[in-house]
């Protein structure tokens, strides 16, 4: 699980190979570190609402945009055409594998 938080917020960085193409076209500054840790302590309390002992990777999927969407910072780009962070997010989700 903490892996697929590290891959999340790699994925947020245009400089990175596994950097989707929204990533590269959009953002100019991705998130930093900290979003990891707030993915997986907001999971992990997403989980325990639930009823359950253990983060899962969907709890991580789950939380990405409440977690994230003030951690990304949009290109010149991205601000012109006045692009969503949870659009951006949501794509990021799409297409990052689950470890």
């Amino acid at each position: 699980v903490m892996l697929n938080a590290i891959r999340l917020v790699l994925a947020t960085h245009p400089e990175k190979p596994e950097a989707p193409e929204i990533t590269r076209r959009y953002v100019r500054f991705g998130a930093s570190p900290r979003a990891a840790q707030s993915l997986l302590l907001v999971g992990k309390i997403n989980a325990l609402l639930d009823g359950r002992l253990n983060v899962s990777a969907d709890d991580v999927k789950h939380v990405a945009r409440p977690c994230m969407r003030h951690r990304l910072i949009l290109n010149f780009e991205g601000e012109a055409e006045r692009v969503d962070t949870d659009k951006i997010i949501n794509g990021i989700v799409e297409v990052v594998t689950e470890v």
